[in-house]
């Protein structure tokens, strides 16, 4: 039986994964508490905030990484909220914010906005942050690029 730790990658990889589900949770805690909205809900607000308050539904799935019959699922259970409404257009399903969806998006950002300030960028020096963006960028560069 061998008592050799993790290889390099493995290690790296296992102290990567603990690190972002440390700050991933912290940050999550705090604005699912304010918000009174689950992470997933959080993740469609703020894309179709950041997107200008639509998107295609295929293009809201794409963005977020998500099969489009779980994005479908929640995107019904958000309409029956108030925070979005889905209409039908040529080709495709057009997902907008509801004012219920855009008053609970703008009241959370802040949050969102502190609780990450104080769980990930406080923790980095800003040489340190900047090199993080370079590195998550890089990686996000080769999506789907196997």
């Amino acid at each position: 039986m061998s008592t050799d730790g993790p290889s390099e990658a493995t290690g790296l990889w296992l102290r990567w994964k603990r690190a972002h589900e440390m700050v991933r949770a912290a940050v999550i805690a705090e604005t699912t508490a304010a918000s009174g909205v689950s992470e997933p809900e959080l993740s469609v607000l703020v894309c179709l905030h950041e997107s200008g308050g639509s998107l295609r539904q295929n293009a809201l799935a794409a963005a977020l990484g998500w099969d489009r019959t779980r994005l479908s699922h929640l995107l019904t259970r958000m309409a029956d909220r108030g925070y979005v409404a889905r209409d039908k257009v040529p080709n495709g399903v057009e997902v907008t914010l509801c004012p219920e969806g855009r008053h609970t998006i703008d009241a959370t950002l802040p949050t969102l906005e502190s609780a990450t300030r104080r769980h990930l960028l406080d923790r980095l020096g800003p040489d340190d942050t900047k090199t993080l963006k370079a590195l998550v960028d890089r990686l996000l560069s080769g999506e789907g690029g196997g």
